[in-house]
């Protein structure tokens, strides 16, 4: 009897000593007639004070968001920073925002404003627009748009696409879609569309003339596509038909053997195997200092009938080849640690199972950082120190150390499942919160919305 009591009593204790313990979510927003997302971007002030984000709808997207907006992560305000007059679901929109690293601006999609229901919000018709939180509604044009040939170098001539402060502030990244091969692709039956990676900087200026239907736009900043892309990638080469889930490398570049740094971008490329079958693998695009000047592949606004190229000294390279492997394929956002000396990404595991991966920017083998038994749903948000990442599995909140112990001892749960979406994850400045969405329905509604929450890390209350 004295046994079985015994045995009762370690039941008890081993069960209570696993049961885990989580995290408060605090929901900062409730408005139930509009969405709050946050877009996977970097949406926290340099101050950690506030969160910016979008107001997209159901059916338009971002082209029927009419305003960006943000929210105080103590007391629940909230405050318009810039708003569409009258905007429609077609457009023109305004959303896919995020703060710059160390000044109080804001960057965001902006829809060309000569926008009808006939000709509306399109990939390859937005540009970027930069506000000062503390000047709401006074818009900077950060990309030039020139779609009458003949085109202008420094600016591009289709759509830009969640735009992404560099850690230091000095570049801008984004993806992008070129309405001029558009055209051609809808003239020829051709695949032209085509998205690829763009950058901007302010070191050269730009002037664009105006054309009577509006769709030139004015811009501020010097741009460039630096990545090239072709409707029919030989198949088993490193050629790409598409380039997307960018984002940058390091606060100001990765480490090159001699100490100084590359200002890059990583990415996914579609390569076609030697099947002819599209997969998506990891790239980097490294990024020269000056972005004016025309590279080996032709000039940087392009022609009727060419993409705008690189510029010299870009230098396009595959990092994975998991088309060799059981489970081809790359996907997430794929993002560095600050340091820049490791790039995360999603790849499926021996098993077929959804994992984080890192891989140095200068190439070699991949690692394998998560081993859960089903698909990790997010790719990883970094600490500044290199050490953990944050992302999202079997509907939670999840916080893993890079190394030094077994998976099941360096992973925690910062939340409970749940059924209720969980999405774009995003550290404060100093670290001690992350927010993220969930989609949750209004009460005694069938309508969802997504509404921010944050959980802070420096306290279970």
């Amino acid at each position: 009897m004295v046994y079985y009591k015994w045995l009762i009593g370690m039941i008890i204790l081993v069960s209570c000593s696993s049961k885990e313990t989580y995290l408060n979510e605090i929901q900062l927003t409730k408005e139930i007639t509009k969405n709050h997302d946050l877009d996977n971007n970097d949406n926290f002030s340099p101050d950690g004070k506030w969160l910016v984000y979008d107001t997209r709808t159901g059916i338009g997207g971002i082209g029927g968001s009419p305003s960006v907006e943000r929210v105080n992560v103590e007391t629940g305000e909230t405050q318009v920073l810039f708003e569409v007059p009258d905007n429609k679901d077609f457009g023109p929109g305004a959303g896919a925002a995020s703060y710059h690293p160390i000044e109080n601006k804001v960057i965001f999609i902006h829809g060309l404003p000569v926008c009808t229901e006939k000709n509306p919000y399109q990939q390859w018709r937005r540009t970027g627009v930069i506000v000062n939180d503390n000047q709401p509604n006074i818009p900077v044009l950060m990309d030039a748009r020139d779609v009458t040939f003949p085109f202008t170098p420094g600016a591009l001539r289709g759509g830009t696409h969640r735009h992404e402060w560099s850690r230091d502030g000095k570049w801008v990244g984004y993806t992008y879609n070129d309405a001029i091969m558009k055209k051609l692709e809808d003239s020829t039956g051709i695949k032209w569309n085509l998205r690829t990676i763009a950058v901007s900087n302010q070191r050269h200026s730009v002037k664009v003339d105006k054309d009577e239907a509006g769709e030139n736009v004015a811009g501020t900043w010097f741009s460039a596509v630096v990545v090239r892309v072709v409707p029919s990638p030989e198949p088993g080469s490193d050629e790409i038909s598409n380039a997307a889930s960018d984002s940058w490398i390091g606060t100001s570049g990765y480490p090159k053997p001699d100490g100084s740094l590359q200002v890059a971008r990583a990415f996914l490329g579609k390569v076609n195997d030697r099947n002819g079958k599209p997969v998506d693998e990891l790239f980097v695009v490294d990024i020269p200092d000056s972005i004016n000047v025309a590279g080996e592949f032709g000039p940087l606004e392009g022609t009727r009938s060419t993409f705008p190229m690189p510029p010299a000294g870009t230098v396009q390279r595959r990092l994975t080849h998991t088309v060799n492997t059981r489970f081809p394929g790359c996907s997430g956002v794929v993002r560095s640690s600050f340091d820049g000396t490791q790039i995360s990404f999603l790849a499926r595991d021996k098993n077929g199972i959804q994992q984080i991966f890192l891989i140095s920017p200068s190439g070699g083998d991949a690692i394998q950082i998560t081993e859960h038994p089903t698909g990790v749903q997010s790719g990883a948000r970094w600490s500044s120190d290199g050490k953990s990442i944050a992302y999202i599995w079997d509907n939670s909140i999840v916080l893993c150390e890079i190394s030094g112990r077994p998976f099941e001892q360096r992973m925690k749960r910062l939340t409970a499942r749940s059924a209720d979406e969980v999405s774009n994850l995003v550290w404060s400045p100093d670290e001690k919160m992350i927010a993220f969405n969930r989609t949750i329905a209004a009460e005694g509604k069938n309508d969802q919305k997504k509404q921010i929450f944050v959980i802070k890390l420096d306290s279970n209350k």
